[in-house]
């Protein structure tokens, strides 16, 4: 198990966002075959949990559609109507984060925990999931309100605790499509990080295992990019853009790939293409958070910085 630790400064401060975004509400985004006669979940076709309306309704906003704003207001029901699901307050945490409203996040990994811890008695393999969850929030809230250097043992605490809920979980249920998600999504954050850790293990998790399918599509593509293997990249960045069309981020992602393929192989042309990637995402920036919008913006501007110079 030790060779999952690193050093917290390992782990590059946009990682974790993408993880604690995309990632920790298990995380990630309804699959429309789900049948809802049998349950609000964003996870499972076999053994689906009610896990409610309101909180669907939120994972949908978020990973489906990439509306923020939308979810936020969902996300303020379903604390109200659905109490006891964690994924809520996970969700609302992980907005707090990309906010940066620390004081949130604070109160919301709390809260994740403790419905987490609870949820063990009556759903063992979600209650552990979410503890692991909840572990994971409140050291990603210890490094922001302590600083990398101060914060950095106590995370390292507390992700030792994460991977202990998750093995859990995994002994319940090793093929569980919201388990994998959440557990590739974290495998492969650490593996593109670290020297000597191999990705493929937790791609071929995602790939095998995660659901939906269309998240751990776009979690490959993610790694895939980090590991600056862009054909792949652009494959599985595809793939989520056939489930999830109207999501500016995916668009944001595959302009981050393009991107970085055009740097490979000195094409204009891909990185033109990845300029209107840029745009498609940009379309839709009233829905996304502001950092995130300005972030965008400036890769965009970068890229045609690029492209102009490249003319002369």
């Amino acid at each position: 198990m030790s060779k999952w630790f690193p050093s917290v400064q390992a782990i590059r401060s946009t990682k974790l966002e993408t993880f604690v975004q995309v990632g920790i509400a298990a995380t990630l985004v309804l699959n429309v075959w789900v049948n809802p006669a049998v349950a609000a979940d964003p996870f499972r076709t076999k053994e689906a949990r009610n896990i409610g309306d309101k909180t669907e309704a939120a994972f949908k906003a978020i990973f489906q559609q990439g509306d923020y704003k939308a979810a936020e207001a969902y996300l303020q029901q379903a604390l109200v109507s659905e109490p006891n699901e964690p994924l809520a307050y996970a969700m609302k945490a992980s907005l707090a984060y990309t906010n940066k409203d620390w004081t949130t996040l604070d109160t919301y990994s709390k809260k994740t925990l403790e419905i987490g811890q609870k949820l063990i008695a009556s759903d063992s393999l979600r209650g552990n999931i979410y503890t692991a969850v909840g572990h994971f929030l409140e050291g990603a809230a210890l490094v922001r309100r302590q600083g990398t250097v101060n914060g950095a043992t106590q995370a390292l605490s507390k992700l030792q605790e994460v991977y202990k809920y998750l093995d859990k979980a995994e002994a319940i249920s090793p093929n569980d499509p919201e388990l994998n998600l959440l557990k590739g999504y974290m495998d492969l954050m650490l593996a593109v990080n670290l020297p000597f850790a191999n990705p493929q293990q937790a791609i071929e998790r995602l790939d095998k295992n995660a659901g939906p399918e269309y998240l751990a599509d776009r979690g490959i593509a993610y790694g895939y990019r980090d590991l600056k293997q862009y054909n792949q990249a652009l494959e599985y960045a595809n793939r989520a853009l056939k489930a999830t069309s109207n999501n500016p981020e995916v668009y944001y992602l595959k302009a981050q790939i393009l991107r970085g393929m055009a740097g490979k192989e000195k094409n204009q042309q891909l990185l033109q293409e990845a300029v209107r990637n840029f745009d498609q995402a940009l379309a839709k920036k009233s829905q996304l958070p502001a950092g995130l919008v300005k972030q965008i913006e400036r890769e965009r501007r970068k890229t045609a910085q690029d492209i102009a110079r490249a003319q002369r």
